[in-house]
């Protein structure tokens, strides 16, 4: 069986990273989107392993110690995390794990797992990205403010990601379509198909052997 991929889709609040991940999970059921665990209670319709890992405080704790989190982080007096063995078994089952997380987190996965494929979503520029927060009208203007104090600090973390994506007008489904193709691209590379290179460098060994052999060990040196 072929293994999975791992991709980190991250972007800026307003930039639609949520609709094009929904998106992606559209055109292939061999998408698999990741579950991350979670301190804090359950809330309204929540089902335990579909929405979220539910532990305790010093069960979280105890995965940071022994190192099975791929990343983690603190929000509002609760830990949220990826849990490592959850996502390798996904990958070895030939699923391509898809992760939606923060960019400070994505620069921890690239650590661990530097095969992941990192995709940055961003609107087209700074004053759209403006826009778009404001056009919501759910946030005050200090909730803004905040946002965009936070997506200034993350511009200076986009070098550290593979692909961006810019979602112009909207266009989530055509952001959607741009990610699967870098995905499915990302299969065609070296570090992807490692047996299949140690494979033929096998195969040409026991060829030229097995030429020498029977050629009474005369070979030729020609390319």
């Amino acid at each position: 069986m072929t293994k999975g991929s791992l991709s980190v889709i991250s972007g800026f609040s307003g930039a639609g990273k949520g609709t094009v991940v929904r998106e992606l999970m559209k055109l292939g059921c061999n998408y698999s989107l990741s579950i991350s665990m979670t301190t804090r209670q359950p809330r309204n319709g929540e089902v335990e392993g579909k929405d979220y890992f539910f532990v305790s405080t010093e069960q979280f704790e105890e995965k940071i110690t022994t190192g099975g989190l791929l990343e983690y982080a603190a929000f509002v007096d609760h830990y949220y995390g990826t849990p490592k063995e959850f996502v390798k078994k996904q990958i070895e089952e030939g699923k391509d794990v898809i992760l939606e997380i923060e960019s400070q987190g994505g620069a921890q996965i690239k650590r661990i797992f530097p095969e992941a494929i990192l995709v940055f979503i961003t609107a087209p520029n700074a004053e759209e990205l403006s826009k778009r927060l404001m056009s919501r009208g759910t946030e005050t203007p200090e909730a803004v403010y905040g946002r965009l104090r936070k997506a200034e600090q993350e511009s200076h973390i986009i070098n550290n990601y593979d692909y961006i994506i810019v979602n112009e007008n909207n266009k989530q489904a055509e952001c959607a379509a741009e990610i699967d193709t870098i995905i499915k691209s990302a299969k065609h590379a070296p570090y992807r198909n490692k047996p299949l290179i140690d494979g033929l460098q096998k195969g040409f060994d026991e060829l030229i052997k097995e030429y020498v052999r029977t050629s009474g060990g005369k070979s030729e040196n020609k390319s």
